[in-house]
């Protein structure tokens, strides 16, 4: 009856689907009428696609469209592309991590075959267990989806502890295989594990005593864990393992009701967890040594005649259960599949890409193509990049192929654009043999390889440099070799043996070096491998440290293989752009000063590729690198070192860009740069080239003229600063605002100009910035605090009492210390720039300065208007009391003086002078403009608050009375000396100190002193605002 059911909905679903009608008004389901021919052309909104017709792998498919100069279709697709399909296709994917496939090898394994359920089939471990305080087991299991209850895959029991630990599972019909975990009697939740497909899976579980922690794997992936099972409690020493059953005494108490069904392979145990990297490794036939209790050995075990003999199974390494992309027209949604499924695919180009390669057969070269067909006696190279090849390329054909190329590459011919695309397609079809090749153990890849390496080198002689950029748009540049150079490395790594450790393959552009690295050996320091005409601690070497080497141990590793790869063509140099890269401005100051525009962005160095594999593939570990470049090829011109990598996950029009994610500059040296990388892959120094608008000898000028200037402004705040300590100026807010200034702005550029000696010490180069940091960000805070206080006293005139000197020294001093807390605590890797003791001007770090200058700048900039505003008000209004009808001349004069009084007193103790550095990039005037007025900063500062200043004078008169009263000889009367004092004193002229006040009733001492410039609104022969000195009153 559900059959029937099924059947009748079925059929009703696929008559409303859109079935063939002869009514023209009837729906009818777009995507299965008029489905792509093979060859079928479809043009978008932004792309060509191609129909190939075939059905291939996720892998294959993707090789399929790159040998076509292509790429898999992203999806979701438009409309315009979705009537043509019927059924679900492979897409690609935009940051393409599937780029390559896995290294699988194949394998065959003794597994056991346990069929239905039964009480009399187990397989037990002869030897009992140790007492485990963690653990973890992993197996290969094809469960039978047709058995729904639950069962045993494994069971520990101890001799007082029957359930001691087990793994349960069960099968729902047409959907998941659910697994539990069982300890110490303690049942975890059953949750999906893998799909009930019939296929092989790769289980795992880890248990650990401390915390109850456990997790579940299938396949690679985490599918469950949790807290809190069996903590706090050991495994028992004694334990029965036993495979297929639930032991309800150990060693025993089978039934068939807990049996297993199904087939079981590969068994591990370890004494401990394993992480989720390891356990990759153990599921790639590569399981860590590390307390490994027991390895997969049939006859370390007692099994049941009934599950014998066992059966030899074929399988691959890692189990082929990864799953690709695919789009499905029907609903419009994307899916995903097994990436070995064969299915139909579309391969899709850029319209301008598509146009191009559509000439080929009309461009320079075919001679070329047609001398090496002639001579292999077969189609080696395609004329035509969109036809296909004539049959399967074996491996030995391969070799043969490459060597008549090289024959007729060697004399260097004229090689035209088609004769150099069809010979990047063949070196794709080679490098596409190891997706083809089931068992590349067998296989001899070292003549291939050389073979490889011999051609790539070929086409990158430098009188090709003109040829490369003609196909540039197509498949990217040079670049596109490192991919063949990529894919050609794992499978020579496979002829390594103890008699053949390394192999090295080296020819004039491009060379290649596999090697078996033992991690022990290189533990202490490190492992690092120098490209022909480098050095190991120079240019031209890549070093893995040795803390990535114990790391590796640490994760149960014994030995891996490094291949190291690396291209030395010029054609890189002339071709090799990053035009999608972000600009990485110069660290130092004085550069960035320099810089207008960013002009272009080249390779600047070699080449330089580092990959480490273990069994189970690829192996991330961080490398320093040391490349030399050639910035002098650009004269008069800024050129900043870039260290990048090719990210082959980005752009599948063109294999893959330049980034700098995770790379960073270590040293900058004259003519080369060490660079640091957290990963590893393909590496080059790119040169970022800018215009500049000085030249060398204009900036060795601007130079001097800077260090020159910061030693007069130090020397003038110096000065200042001492003046107001040593003169006794009577203290009052004004007053601390300016000493708090003068010795921030003093510190600061007396530390700036000592930063230039403390680059070659890391500490001490840190140190100087942070503290430069700090002070320079006080100066502006006294700064903002200076522009209060005098919006306190002239705008907003009140006469209550301000704020208070404690709120004015937590702006001055506490603000910039938490500013510069922060920044060190959350940002200490990118504090510092490269090569320059200052904050590294090409990360966040450098808004923790600009930020809080740009903000006191603008609130500064405010204040002084509104002053200036204040003060022509007030000069207006003195103007028409002196004269009740001023002349117009008379006016403009005062408002003008008005006006151009305050800026001049105001615009160094407001900092408003560091504006123009804003302008430095508009012409080399305003660079010279900020660097003068930033270097008089300090002298006049002094003019005005200290030799100008009135109140300073007289604290000196009064330092120099004391003075001379100190001198007077003995026995003569004290009048007589002051008079003396006064008459000498005359005689220097009328800008003499005058006579000495004194307090009759303080007998002599220095009494209360009428300020002599009090301001007052209502003496109109006093200004209304006197800002030339300090008073002791105020303003």
């Amino acid at each position: 009856m559900a059959s029937w059911c099924y059947c009748l909905l079925h059929l009703l679903t696929w008559s409303l689907s859109g079935t063939s009608s002869d009514s023209p008004n009837e729906s009818r389901n777009p995507w299965a009428t008029d489905p792509a021919v093979p060859g079928e052309v479809v043009e978008t909104t932004d792309s060509v696609c191609k129909f190939p017709g075939q059905q291939l792998s996720w892998w294959q498919a993707q090789e399929s469209c790159e040998q076509r100069f292509g790429h898999l279709a992203l999806g979701p697709l438009d409309e315009v592309s979705a009537p043509l399909l019927r059924d679900s296709i492979w897409v690609g994917q935009r940051e393409a991590s599937l780029r390559r496939p896995p290294q699988r090898r194949a394998r065959t394994s003794a597994a056991l075959v346990f069929g239905r359920r039964s009480a009399d089939r187990a397989a037990r471990l002869r030897t009992p267990l140790p007492g485990l305080a963690a653990l973890t087991a992993c197996a290969l299991v094809q469960w039978d989806a047709t058995s729904p209850e639950a069962s045993a895959l494994f069971s520990l029991a101890a001799p007082a502890l029957p359930n001691a630990l087990q793994l349960r599972a069960f099968a729902e019909p047409g959907g998941a295989v659910r697994a539990a975990l069982v300890v110490r009697g303690h049942h975890a939740p059953f949750l999906a594990a893998f799909r009930a497909d019939g296929r092989w899976h790769h289980v795992c579980a880890t248990w650990e005593q401390r915390g109850g922690r456990w997790a579940l794997f299938a396949d690679g992936r985490r599918r469950a864990g949790a807290r809190g099972l069996g903590a706090g409690h050991p495994v028992p020493a004694g334990g029965i393992l036993v495979l297929g059953q639930d032991q309800d005494s150990p060693g025993g108490g089978f039934s068939a009701r807990d049996a297993f069904s199904g087939n079981l392979t590969d068994f591990h145990l370890w004494a401990r967890a394993l992480s989720a990297a390891q356990l990759l490794r153990a599921r790639a036939c590569a399981p860590p040594p590390g307390d490994l209790l027991f390895r997969w050995d049939p006859r370390a075990l007692d099994i049941a005649p009934s599950l014998l003999p066992v059966v030899r199974q074929r399988l691959v390494c890692p189990v082929p259960s990864e799953e690709c992309p695919t789009w499905n027209p029907g609903p419009g949604t994307e899916g995903s599949e097994l990436c070995l499924q064969p299915r139909r695919f579309l391969c899709c180009y850029g319209k301008e890409t598509y146009q191009q390669l559509q000439d080929v057969q009309l461009w320079p070269g075919q001679d070329v193509i047609s001398q090496v067909n002639a001579l292999a006696n077969d189609t080696v190279l395609l004329p035509d990049p969109f036809s296909e090849a004539p049959g399967p390329l074996s491996l030995d054909k391969a070799c043969s192929f490459l060597g008549v190329l090289e024959r007729v590459l060697a004399p260097k011919p004229v090689l035209g654009p088609a004769a150099l695309l069809a010979v990047l397609g063949f070196l794709k079809r080679v490098s596409a043999l190891e997706a083809r090749e089931p068992e590349p153990l067998a296989r001899p890849w070292e003549p291939l390889g050389r073979g490889i390496v011999s051609v790539t080198s070929l086409v990158l002689e430098e009188q090709l440099a003109d040829t490369w950029l003609s196909i540039s748009k197509v498949v990217g540049g040079p670049t596109a070799l490192l991919d063949t150079m990529q894919r050609l490395a794992p499978l020579l790594s496979t002829m390594l043996s103890p008699e053949q450790p390394w192999i090295h393959i080296q020819y004039r552009h491009v060379g290649l070096q596999v090697r078996s690295l033992h991690l022990r050996e290189a533990s202490t320091s490190g492992y690092t491998f120098t490209m022909p005409g480098g050095h190991p601690e120079g240019p031209g070497h890549i070093h893995i440290p040795a803390g990535e080497v114990r790391r590796l141990l640490g994760e149960g590793l014994s030995g891996v293989t490094a291949i190291h790869s690396w291209f030395s063509s010029g054609v890189f140099q002339h071709t090799g752009g990053a035009p999608g890269l972000e600009p990485q401005f110069p660290a130092s100051p004085e550069e960035a000063s320099r810089v207008q525009r960013l002009l272009s962005t080249r390779v600047g160095s070699a080449v330089l590729s580092s990959e480490v594999r273990d069994a189970a593939g690829p192996v991330s570990t961080a490398v320093t690198f040391h490349l030399q470049h050639q910035a002098q090829a650009f004269p008069k011109k800024l050129v900043e070192p870039v260290c990048a990598f090719w990210n082959f996950s980005t752009s599948p029009e063109t294999g893959g860009s330049w980034a700098t994610t995770g790379c960073s500059v270590l040293t900058l040296y004259q003519d080369s740069t060490a660079c640091f990388c957290n990963h590893s892959t393909s590496f080059a120094v790119l040169l970022q080239v800018y215009d500049v608008q000085r030249g060398p000898e204009e900036e060795s000028l601007l130079r001097t003229l800077s260090f020159v200037g910061c030693g007069v402004s130090f020397c003038a705040l110096a000065t200042t600063f001492l003046l107001f300590q040593v003169a006794g100026v009577p203290k009052s807010e004004r007053t601390t605002v300016h000493k708090n200034l003068t010795f921030s702005l003093a510190s600061a550029e007396g530390l700036l100009m000592a930063s230039e000696w403390a680059k070659a010490n890391q500490v001490a180069c840190v140190a100087i910035t942070a503290a430069m940091h700090f002070l320079f960000l006080v100066a502006f805070s006294w700064m903002l605090v200076e522009g209060l206080l005098l919006w306190s006293k002239v705008v907003a005139v009140s006469m209550r009492p301000g704020p208070g000197m404690r709120l004015y020294y937590a702006a001055g001093w506490g603000a910039p210390a938490v500013i510069v807390t922060v920044t060190l605590a959350t940002s200490p890797g990118d504090y510092v720039a490269a090569g320059h003791c200052w904050l590294d001007v090409h990360t966040d770090a450098i808004w923790a300065f600009a930020g809080p200058v740009l903000f006191v700048l603008a609130a500064n900039t405010c204040i002084l208007v509104r002053v200036v505003m204040v003060t022509v008000s007030s000069a207006r209004r003195r103007t028409r009391v002196r004269s009740p009808q001023p002349s117009l001349q008379q006016q403009l004069g005062v408002q003008m003086w008005a006006t151009a009084k305050p800026v001049l007193v105001l615009l160094p103790v407001l900092g408003l002078t560091w504006l123009v550095g804003i302008l430095v990039h508009l012409s080399p005037a305003w660079a010279y403009a900020a660097v003068g007025l930033n270097s008089l900063q300090g002298p006049y500062i002094f003019l005005v608050y200290a030799a100008c200043n009135g109140e300073v004078r007289r604290a000196l008169q009064r330092v120099a009375e004391k003075k001379a009263a100190l001198a007077v000889p003995r026995g003569e009367p004290e009048a007589h000396a002051h008079g003396r004092a006064f008459q000498t004193r005359n005689q220097d002229g009328p800008a003499a100190w005058g006579p000495p006040r004194r307090h009759v009733a303080l007998r002599g001492t220095p009494g209360p002193r009428i300020p002599e410039a009090f301001s007052s609104i209502a003496d109109p022969e006093r200004p209304a605002v006197e800002l030339t000195a300090f008073k002791a009153s105020g303003f």
